[in-house]
């Protein structure tokens, strides 16, 4: 799936570029080890996406907290200091993100292969749409975070269905209609949500 894996590649080169820069921003404090830590952080999120453990909605979740985390530092860091209970705040919510980071990677199925053995262009469209509409909702507050978390379960399901189909290097017209019905209703339970979530997270029974 090329525009899936340009897309990740092109998220992590705006994730290292902006953690590049903001050293710049808090210049004569030094925190070496949590430094290190984003550094690390990233990189493993770079690794994840490129691996296929990973999906698109979940690499920018990830580099949303990632963001958030930064930002923080570089408030700390803007009076010239960062006191010991500042940098253990940093140090815990970074041990917590890369605990994050780790346990997707960990999962022993891939969300899609490395390599595809056969294209479905117009479905990893669709499917990269439903990954960015899923983030605009929860930027935008209209998908609740649990409900965030099982529309990203499905599309790792539906990504490792997807990977199953093709591991043979053969995508039938069967396989493609059933990714097509599955990928169809993903996308209409996003767009509900989107439409009709912002009353509270009441909707449809779930509160």
């Amino acid at each position: 799936m090329t525009p899936k894996f340009l897309t990740a590649s092109l998220l992590a080169s705006a994730l290292l570029g902006a953690l590049g820069a903001a050293p710049a921003m808090a210049q004569g404090v030094q925190t070496p080890r949590i430094d290190q830590t984003q550094q690390d952080i990233s990189a493993r999120i770079q690794q994840g996406m490129a691996s296929g453990h990973i999906t698109p909605s979940e690499a920018q979740m990830l580099m949303r907290r990632e963001r958030e985390i930064q930002m923080r530092e570089n408030q700390f860091k803007a009076n010239g200091s960062a006191s010991p209970q500042e940098r253990q705040q940093l140090r815990a919510e970074l041990g917590a993100l890369s605990a994050e980071v780790e346990r997707m990677m960990a999962n022993r199925d891939m969300v899609r292969p490395p390599v595809q053995a056969t294209n479905a262009p117009g479905i990893d469209n669709q499917q990269q749409q439903i990954s960015q509409r899923i983030e605009e909702g929860m930027r935008s507050g209209r998908i609740h975070p649990r409900d965030a978390r099982r529309l990203q379960n499905r599309e790792r399901e539906l990504a490792r269905r997807e990977a199953f189909f093709k591991s043979d290097g053969v995508l039938s017209f069967q396989e493609r209609r059933q990714l097509r019905d599955e990928t169809a209703a993903l996308r209409q339970d996003v767009e509900r949500l989107m439409q009709g979530q912002r009353q509270g997270y009441g909707h449809n029974g779930r509160g």
